[in-house]
């Protein structure tokens, strides 16, 4: 009994080490960075911008859409300082070719985002296109579930499940205002067909 023990506590240990680790390297390393559609569309945390031109050259980017909003005193989930944004300005200058669109959103998106962001999505010169916030995993993929939902006919239900593996107990979950939102989004072509 003594050695089944010291197996399992082994075995809960090394997974529990897989799990950090892979939330390390997501985080940190990879910047949850992660492909919406290939060739067109990838989300990300923020990118330091000394590693910028790298994910531009592996990914053919051609334009960042920059989600941070700083000034809010949001430490959790708008943390972004206002020299942190400066310096990725000034990193993608240095890119040529690359566009660099600024619609600083807060968590819930409000018209003037949406209408900023479908006007980027729009022009197929900008693609690909690389969105991101400062941690990947609030604005960056609300703004890829609109994306899904507004150009790849994606329902409203199939782009909010499509933005984590676990929704429940996230903030995209049911009574949640993420969660709400994007159940409740009307596309352009639903909005054109509603005034007919």
């Amino acid at each position: 009994m003594k050695i089944n023990k010291k197996i399992i506590w082994f075995f809960v240990v090394a997974i529990i080490l897989f799990f950090v680790g892979k939330e390390v390297y997501v985080m940190n390393i990879n910047h949850n960075f992660e492909t919406i559609t290939e060739g067109k569309v990838y989300k990300s945390g923020v990118i330091p911008p000394d590693e910028i031109e790298s994910y531009v050259k592996k990914y053919n980017i051609k334009s960042i859409v920059d989600l941070r909003m700083p000034g809010t005193n949001d430490l959790i989930l708008n943390p972004e300082a206002p020299g942190e944004l400066a310096a990725e300005k000034a990193a993608v200058a240095k890119i040529e070719g690359l566009n660099y669109y600024s619609n600083p959103s807060d968590q819930v998106p409000t018209n003037k985002n949406i209408e900023i962001f479908t006007k980027i999505m729009d022009d197929k010169a900008n693609y690909p296109v690389l969105i991101h916030c400062y941690h990947g995993t609030g604005r960056a993929e609300m703004y890829s579930a609109i994306y899904r939902i507004e150009y790849e006919n994606f329902t409203n239900d199939e782009a909010r499940k499509g933005v984590r593996t676990l929704i429940k107990w996230s903030s995209f979950d049911d009574g949640k205002p993420k969660g709400e939102y994007l159940k409740a989004y009307k596309s352009r072509k639903e909005l054109a067909a509603q005034n007919k």
